[in-house]
């Protein structure tokens, strides 16, 4: 008898978020060909959500939908939840390291009196089963942590773009040729501690910062508001996102969305363009997993030069137009 690995999606209006996929992948890294994939979809109005996700490895979808979750909140999303771990009672439970994920997860390891390792960003072999990499202190340092034996369920959260998306393309699950069994979950129960009636979205961009591949970032060196210009056409130029540190923000240069760090947002880009940013270990924290960081600066002492794959030295409203230029005529 295998393993239940059920995953529970994330979306963002009626579309599964990427988290989700990445969840999938992590699975993938670990399930076997006798094991089972379930995944849990609450929403409203999500039957393209839950066909979306009815591929090939996953053997059962769950589908939570009515007007009570159209929006995210914890009381009726951890009632959907409940329900579906003491139906389907799994042996791991996988969420996003997101805010949702987060809220979630200590909830479902609470009542499933079972161990949570959150923020995972790499699974390895290990014995019988698996050890989990997470950073710690602000990503100064990397812990690995296993679940004890005596563990009834293993709830984890995976920290968004570090591991491949599972599924729909990348990493595989253990092929299955069974189309998705569709199972549902009876609508919440009313309560009267709280009802979401709205949700205002406030994006830094058109592009998520979360999910950016290319992010562009101030700091105080952009020294105002209209500094931040010359990174705006950067990133335009490569569809790239504006990011910001918090001395930007704290300065009124920006607004707080696009706040970088360990109080702000962790990204994980391909690349990441620090300019005027000097470095410091609460902004680093949010972005110690970028795969290139490139610094832009006057101080060739800044300690943001200790991190950088590449640094420059010199005045950023100088070097960003000429690089601004220069990525256009390429990518031409």
């Amino acid at each position: 008898m295998g393993r239940t690995f059920a995953v529970i999606a994330e979306m963002r209006g009626n579309q599964v978020r990427q988290v989700t996929w990445e969840a999938l992948g992590a699975v993938a890294q670990m399930a076997k060909v006798e094991d089972r994939v379930i995944v849990l979809v609450i929403g409203h109005a999500i039957g393209k959500a839950a066909d979306a996700l009815s591929l090939p490895g996953i053997h059962a979808i769950v589908v939570a939908d009515s007007d009570r979750y159209q929006y995210y909140e914890a009381e009726t999303y951890f009632a959907a939840a409940r329900t579906f771990v003491d139906r389907e009672k799994p042996d791991v439970v996988l969420l996003g390291h997101t805010a949702m994920g987060r809220d979630l997860a200590p909830m479902l390891a609470s009542h499933l009196q079972s161990g949570q390792i959150s923020d995972v960003t790499s699974i390895e072999a290990y014995e019988d089963g698996f050890a989990f990499h997470r950073p710690i202190y602000a990503g100064k340092a990397f812990e690995t942590k296993r679940f004890t034996r005596a563990s009834r369920c293993w709830v984890l959260t995976v920290r968004p773009n570090i591991f491949p998306p599972g599924g729909k393309a990348g990493a595989l699950l253990p092929a299955s040729a069974a189309v998705p069994e569709r199972r549902y979950l009876p609508a919440p129960s009313p309560t009267l501690r709280s009802i979401v009636r709205e949700v205002a979205t406030k994006m830094s961009g058109s592009i998520d910062l979360t999910k950016a591949k290319i992010i562009v970032s101030g700091g105080r060196g952009v020294k105002s508001a209209d500094g931040f210009k010359p990174l705006r056409q950067l990133a335009l130029v490569l569809n790239g996102a504006v990011g910001a540190s918090r001395g930007a923000c704290d300065a009124g240069y920006c607004d707080y969305a696009l706040q970088i760090g360990q109080t702000g947002k962790v990204v994980t880009p391909e690349v990441y363009f620090a300019c005027g940013i000097s470095g410091s270990i609460q902004h680093l924290a949010g972005i110690n997993q970028s795969r290139v960081i490139v610094a832009i600066n006057t101080d060739p002492e800044a300690p943001i030069f200790q991190v950088a794959d590449y640094g420059i030295v010199g005045d950023l409203f100088e070097i960003v137009p000429l690089l601004t230029a220069e990525f256009r005529k390429l990518l031409s």
